[in-house]
């Protein structure tokens, strides 16, 4: 698809479709009053027939409007006009490409773009229109023999904005939508890849793909390096495996290199039977999903590179399968972390967290400003949350609040969950130093509560989108999500960097250097 960025009167535009929105009650938008004058009243007469109430959502394809230069006017509904906001912006893009799509018209102008959505500037409108396009054009079917015949494709579109002023915005923000929107089809399709195909070894020759495009610098330690730095919990779930587990490194430096990077750590179970604790049958072969943490850093490190950020930013992914053999770990074995901590497996299904845990020590070694890891880790956080935020939780709020905020303007939600210290008592082990689990009640604290046992040397977050990584059903697939959320926490930080915008309220974290016991110390 070719994007460009334009400035320019709708009825000039020598196009094979132009697009303009119709608010409810049949109220025209700037653009396309400006169409209604040029045909004298074509477009509002068509509007007071009833043809188009200007539903949110809804579409009317226009053809030879009289005194235009464009083969087509595709009118889209915007809905009421003070509740045009983030999500009613993304109905209508997404109406207007998938009625684009139909009409077989090889390119368009949308004047959406143009369209006031409350508390957003071009900048964003611009930005979010290129993700939703993506998304629209997104296709899975590289296993199908038979593609789908489709009509003639959409190869160009034009976003509009308002004022020659604006055309560098728009082109930045293009350019920033692009790459985030590109890593969120590489976070699809390698969380859509069956497992046969997407393994650890797999999940590694990506990642030096990636390198190879962005000169980044890639590590890929194997069993015998996880096993010399004593990565025991790791190396648990991976040996009733014949797939050898990997620990992924990608680095992108966009900064000095003495600029402490952001880690981010992804979930990297290729695929998750349960272990000896077998999970149910039915549903399994969505397990190939479990990777989607994995997936997600290593999609957010290219945006984060085609952006050229200035930061340095690290992809950690722990990565290896969960399956059931005659030397797979078994209920009540004992095992060691790289941090010296032993824990007690109680349930071999919950074998996220003993990858994460290794790799949450092993980051400390490059002196990390802060690091979030990604997992799809609790059946509990779906539901807690549903299908519509990811799980979100910190040792440090005003990095809860900071990627929160980046959920918000990406619209790729998060909601920040308590990590109380209350909770730390249900992994509680007669044995061992902790237990895996602890048990049904509050499943996806108790699991960022592990977790947190490993994350005291830095500031730390943990996202759980086992609920939003992807869908089931007819709509079964990947999301992508949340590339999003964490491109944005990333730009966001690049600009408090480059003073365009303040600091966000960080206060030192307390430490036990300090004199005082650091936040969410055991007992």
């Amino acid at each position: 698809m070719e994007f460009s960025i334009k400035s320019g009167s709708p009825e000039k535009q020598r196009t094979a479709c132009v697009v303009v929105g119709i608010f409810d009650s049949r109220k025209l938008t700037l653009a396309a009053d400006l169409l209604d004058r040029i045909s004298n009243g074509y477009i509002s007469d068509i509007l007071r027939r009833g043809d188009l109430e200007g539903k949110l959502g809804s579409t009317l394809l226009l053809h030879n409007v009289p005194h235009t230069l464009c083969d087509r006017v595709l009118l889209v509904g915007l809905g009421r006009e003070r509740e045009f906001k983030d999500a009613e912006y993304h109905t209508a893009i997404r109406s207007a490409v998938k009625a684009l799509m139909e009409t077989g018209a090889p390119e368009a102008v949308f004047y959406l773009t143009e369209v006031p959505v409350r508390k957003r500037e071009i900048a964003w409108r611009i930005e979010h229109a290129t993700q939703v396009v993506y998304e629209c054009l997104y296709r899975f079917d590289r296993f199908k023999s038979k593609q789908d015949d489709a009509r003639r494709q959409l190869r160009k579109l034009t976003l509009s904005v308002s004022r020659r002023s604006e055309l560098s915005i728009g082109e930045d923000a293009l350019r920033r939508g692009q790459a985030i929107a590109e890593g969120m089809d590489l976070a699809k399709d390698l969380g859509n890849l069956p497992g046969n195909v997407c393994t650890p070894t797999y999940l590694a020759e990506t990642a030096k793909e990636i390198a190879g495009r962005f000169s980044l610098e890639l590590e890929v330690l194997e069993a015998n390096d996880m096993e010399a730095l004593g990565m025991g919990s790791l190396l648990s779930v991976a040996k009733g495996s014949i797939q050898p587990p990997k620990l992924i490194v990608l680095r992108y430096h966009g900064a000095d290199k003495k600029v402490k990077p952001i880690v981010l750590v992804g979930k990297g179970i290729t695929f998750d039977s349960g272990g000896i604790s077998l999970k149910p049958g039915e549903g399994m072969d969505e397990m190939k999903y479990d990777m989607c943490g994995a997936a997600t850093v290593l999609g957010t490190i290219q945006s984060a590179a085609q952006m050229k950020l200035p930061l340095n930013v690290y992809a950690v992914v722990p990565t290896c399968e969960n399956m059931p053999a005659g030397n797979a770990s078994k209920p009540g074995d004992i095992v060691t972390s790289m941090s010296g901590q032993t824990i007690e497996i109680l349930n071999t299904d919950a074998e996220g967290r003993l990858i994460l845990c290794d790799a949450l020590t092993y980051v400390e070694r490059f002196e990390p400003d802060t690091v979030v890891d990604v997992a799809t880790l609790t059946g509990a956080c779906i539901i807690a949350l549903g299908h519509v935020a990811t799980g979100l939780y910190a040792n440090h709020d005003g990095l809860a609040r900071e990627l929160s905020s980046a959920g918000e303007d990406a619209c790729d939600k998060a909601w920040h969950m308590p990590l109380w210290d209350e909770y730390q008592d249900q992994l509680k082990s007669n044995f061992a130093d902790m237990a895996n689990i602890g048990g049904r009640p509050a499943g996806s604290i108790t699991a960022a509560c592990f977790l947190s046992r490993y994350a005291k040397a830095y500031e730390w977050a943990h996202l759980d989108i086992a609920g939003t990584a992807w869908k089931s059903g007819k709509e079964k697939g990947a999301t992508g999500r949340p590339v999003p959320l964490l491109s944005r926490f990333l730009i966001g930080r690049a600009d408090q960097l480059e003073g365009k915008v303040p600091m966000r309220g960080r206060p030192k974290r307390v430490t036990e250097a300090d004199g005082e016991s650091a936040q969410h110390d055991e007992d």
